[in-house]
């Protein structure tokens, strides 16, 4: 079973950081959502497949990628969420995977509709 982790006062996602990082670039913020929205569900899709095939090495990587393709979106709570599936792909701890990429796939669940927003908000 996995630890919990609390998330409490973790922000979900962190506009003012992102805008900050794009130098309050709306355009770039746009295109840097709209690549996060195109790339997620084939990663997410990879990772499921790599866990049913209790590939491992597989999944470690993928959660890598998944978890940098978040940071650049300052999804704090979804950044730990793929760091920690990450963790235990490297561990080799098959039995804790699926838990793990539910917990994720959750996250994920809630940031998108709080990307769209933010792409919405960009238009201004």
């Amino acid at each position: 079973m996995l630890e919990a982790i609390d998330h409490s006062t973790e922000v979900r996602l962190n506009i003012s950081e992102l805008l900050s990082r794009l130098d309050n670039d709306r355009e770039l913020l746009r295109e840097l959502v709209q690549l996060f929205k195109d790339e997620c569900p084939r990663l997410i899709q990879s990772l499921r497949d790599a866990i049913s095939r209790q590939e491992v090495n597989a999944v470690e990587t993928i959660s890598h990628s998944l978890k940098g393709m978040l940071a650049n979106v300052s999804a704090t709570r979804a950044v730990s969420a793929a760091s920690l599936l990450e963790e235990i792909g490297r561990a080799r701890k098959h039995s804790q995977l699926g838990e793990a990429l539910a917990a994720l796939e959750s996250e994920i669940a809630v940031l998108l509709p709080e990307l769209d927003a933010c792409l919405v908000g960009a238009q201004l």
